[in-house]
């Protein structure tokens, strides 16, 4: 019986060894592929590129913040005006925390 076991974990493992390295070969297939297929089409994609928009990303703050948060700043994370009233904060607040919320989007 421990020969016959022996056996079977020993055929386990070889048939685990070789789908690794079929996995490892479509993986390298599928690398190489990509890599064609941009090298044939580097042209196209730079094109392509450079007809995104420049300031897709502008209405975001670049750069670092203040080592004490000003109200200039909570007042752009939040996306209201320095002058706003505290309701419209608090609603831009709630907005954010949901939106960021790690709990967002689970199944069940």
């Amino acid at each position: 019986l421990f020969v016959v076991i022996q056996l079977f974990f020993s055929f386990i493992e070889s048939v685990l060894q070789s789908s690794q390295l079929i996995l490892a070969g479509v993986t390298i297939a599928a690398a190489s592929f990509a890599g064609r297929y941009i090298l044939r089409n580097r042209a196209v994609l730079k094109k392509a590129m450079e007809a995104l928009p420049i300031d897709a990303f502008s209405k975001y703050h670049h750069g670092g913040f203040e080592a004490k948060m000003s109200r200039r700043e909570a007042a752009m994370i939040l996306g209201v005006p320095i002058t706003a009233k505290p309701n419209r904060i608090k609603d831009a607040h709630k907005r954010i925390m949901i939106a960021n919320h790690p709990d967002r989007g689970m199944l069940f």
